[in-house]
């Protein structure tokens, strides 16, 4: 069955807000059990904005026609940015926090060009805004976070329904994927120019063959559990 095309009218309904730079927000990798979650921000002016053709959300696309609508997102909206955190970061501070700081590099390069008045971010949990995080001295007050500092509105399936929604997965899916093909290069017997880190048979099984590289995320449940107490790969091999 072919999918209805995103469309405008919910970035449009910002405008009775006053809000004239409008961000949409979309994650991927999320899932994945190798690799970077990947954040993509697109700011669109509704004062300028038309529709794009051929946009959807990027699960919906094929891999040549992802890549063939990147350069075409690029030229239509008023600026665009792709923020990653590393399976290390991921490991380190959680996926949520992780979340968070890939959305905060995609702000920075968005902010380069234009101040969003507010964000729309697919999904029903608000990653994006700053927290609350502790300072080292006792008795100060806590400080936010640096990063997106606008009003962030979640939206269900947003990917489906918001044009800059779905365009923010495009441009983010793009360099997700090209990045797991680069890390292929080194690690081929994982298949992440295939599976993209994702987790499939071949994939677990190749963690429980030769155990999970510096890519995988480690405090997650990466193989089948048969091999999971085997040594990490450092190199490709």
């Amino acid at each position: 069955m072919k999918s209805v095309a995103p469309t405008l009218r919910y970035e449009r309904s910002f405008r009775e807000a006053g809000h004239r730079y409008l961000a949409g927000c979309d994650e991927v990798g999320r899932g994945a059990l190798a690799g970077p979650v990947s954040v993509g921000l697109v700011l669109i002016d509704l004062d300028e904005i038309k529709g794009l053709r051929g946009v959807r959300d990027s699960k919906l696309l094929s891999p040549a026609d992802r890549v063939k609508l990147v350069p075409r997102i690029q030229k239509w909206a008023l600026a665009y940015g792709v923020g990653h955190a590393s399976a290390a970061e991921i490991d380190a501070v959680g996926l949520m926090s992780a979340l968070q700081r890939a959305g905060n590099r995609a702000w920075e390069q968005v902010v380069a060009t234009a101040r969003p008045d507010a964000v729309i971010l697919d999904g029903n949990h608000d990653w994006l805004s700053p927290r609350q995080q502790a300072t080292l001295f006792d008795g100060e007050t806590d400080v936010l976070a640096a990063g997106c500092d606008v009003p962030v509105h979640t939206r269900i399936k947003g990917d489906l329904s918001c044009l800059s929604v779905a365009a923010a997965s495009v441009l983010a899916k793009v360099e997700r994927d090209a990045m797991m093909v680069s890390y292929a290069a080194d690690h081929p017997q994982y298949g992440w120019d295939i599976n993209k880190g994702y987790a499939t048979a071949g994939h677990r099984a190749a963690i429980d063959g030769l155990g999970p590289t510096g890519l995988h995320r480690t405090t997650w449940r990466l193989g089948t559990g048969d091999g999971m107490n085997i040594p990490r790969v450092e190199n490709g091999g």
